[in-house]
């Protein structure tokens, strides 16, 4: 299973093309911008100014996960990210029960983004050149309401659409160029952000923090009961980690530079979620963010009374959720490799082009399937759908550590406190029953609809296996 650094470039597979730089801000691109271009909206409705804490709550857990990424990143540094850690670990059928999380996470995560950088590009288009996009072409035709679900024939997400297509193509090139291009986004995008904070602390008011729970006769859930529930909808994310993982097989030097960028993207990413969160919460009072479109720019035109700091804010937003995207569907088409080349699904998904040495038929199939629930489903049914299978994928991959520890014991192969490679502090035990245990307090704050549709999924993935994928297997032909 494991995937040796000298191999450069194997005959048929993907190219090592990538550095620690590249690959630290592929993690802080796949993180950066959703959780809080996006989801304050969703989350501050649900836990006030205490939404700081949910961001908190919500690192810390990933925190706890990702030193279980690290050690897992340095000993199976392939392509696939957690469902490579589970095949390795716990075995063919939980690896495509995680694999099934996984493509749930990655697929939606990629067409929510989409969607908000629809929001953020009708805002710049608005205060650069007075123009709107019109409602038909903005709007899906599947939407949320409080009385249930509505329909709007006719009605369709045009630029979601578009974004998907573009990063189709650039993925298509091959990963170092889409790599580069992600680096100078995120730059960007980190630029941006400082911009929002510094604008925005100008019209810092402490009263907008009082009270700091949700209180009786408030909307939302009440004290802490809210802070968890706004942390399991802007836990997703945190994909970003798993995301890093996934490029085990196309990083210069993966057994140390895996580790190293996903902790490193992990401290980049708590503290430019914690500044912006204090900065926006102390902007603009809590009661303001319930379905606010293009929220942070909308904060900045609203403290400074003039239209360019929000032009600034959109046009960096455009280009930052660009990125995120861009890595999400990046980091699916890696799963679905792997996948595919342990036989559980078509051998296609493993094809790679002569020329660029990337899964082209694999990235055109992704992004039709992202584009298409981008362009037609509201982003309100995809939020807490992805932070259910991002935190059983982190769950899994905690659950990993000690059984590979295990079976390191029974090989013979394990020596306690050897040097040249990262392990969790505490022993194999401590740091993943904790993070077990965080991820499991979070599932608790989603939603009935999303534990019942993700049991649906769940359903789906056995069938599939047992159907296809068990007959199929490269374990089974052998």
């Amino acid at each position: 299973m494991e995937v040796t650094q000298e191999a450069h470039h194997a005959p048929g597979g993907l190219a090592r093309s990538m550095g620690l730089f590249s690959l630290t801000m592929i993690g802080v691109g796949a993180t950066i911008g959703t959780g809080i271009f996006f989801t304050m909206v969703e989350a501050v409705p649900k836990a006030g100014p205490a939404v700081i804490l949910s961001f908190l709550l919500a690192a810390l857990t990933a925190g706890l996960t990702a030193l279980c990424y690290a050690e897992l990143s340095f000993r199976i540094p392939a392509s696939g990210s957690s469902y490579s850690f589970a095949y390795a670990t716990v075995g063919e059928f939980l690896a495509f029960i995680m694999a099934a999380c996984l493509l749930l996470e990655y697929g939606l995560a990629a067409s929510a983004t989409a969607i908000g950088w629809s929001d953020y590009l009708n805002n710049f288009l608005a205060n650069a050149f007075g123009w709107h996009i019109p409602t038909l072409l903005r709007t899906p035709m599947i939407v949320s309401t409080h009385e249930g679900v509505l329909f709007n024939w006719g009605h369709v997400n045009l630029p979601p659409i578009i974004l998907v297509m573009l990063c189709c193509f650039l993925l298509s090139r091959g990963a170092k160029e889409s790599a580069r291009t992600n680096a100078i986004m995120v730059i960007i995008k980190l630029v941006i952000l400082l911009f929002f904070v510094a604008v925005a602390l100008t019209g810092f008011d402490a009263d907008n923090f009082t009270p700091f729970f949700k209180g009786e006769g408030e909307k939302g859930l009440l004290g802490m009961a809210g802070v968890t529930a706004a942390a399991g909808t802007v836990f997703f994310s945190f994909i970003g980690l798993d995301t890093v993982a996934t490029a085990g097989e196309e990083v210069h030097n993966p057994k140390r530079n895996v580790p190293l960028g996903i902790l490193m993207a992990l401290g980049i990413v708590t503290v430019f979620y914690l500044l912006v969160a204090v900065a926006a919460m102390g902007a603009q009072p809590a009661r303001m963010f319930e379905g606010q479109e293009a929220g942070l720019a909308v904060i900045l035109q609203n403290v400074t009374g003039q239209a360019w700091p929000a032009l600034v804010l959109s046009a960096g937003a455009v280009i930052s959720v660009f990125s995120v995207t861009l890595v999400t569907i990046y980091g699916q088409t890696r799963i679905l490799y792997a996948i595919s080349r342990d036989g559980l699904i078509s051998k296609r998904f493993h094809k790679v082009h002569q020329r660029t040495a990337t899964p082209v038929w694999n990235t055109i199939v992704v992004s039709i399937v992202v584009g298409c629930v981008a362009g037609f489903v509201d982003a309100t049914f995809l939020w807490d759908m992805v932070s259910m299978g991002t935190l059983t994928a982190f769950m899994v991959v905690s659950v990993a550590v000690p059984v590979m520890r295990m079976k390191e014991r029974r090989a013979g192969t394990y020596v306690k406190g050897a040097k040249g490679g990262f392990r969790i502090p505490f022993g194999p035990y401590l740091v993943p029953g904790l993070s077990i245990a965080a991820c499991a307090y979070l599932m608790v704050g989603l939603s009935h609809t999303t534990r019942v549709i993700f049991s649906i999924w769940m359903a789906a993935a056995i069938f599939t296996y047992f159907a296809y994928g068990i007959r199929n297997s490269r374990l089974n032909k052998a």
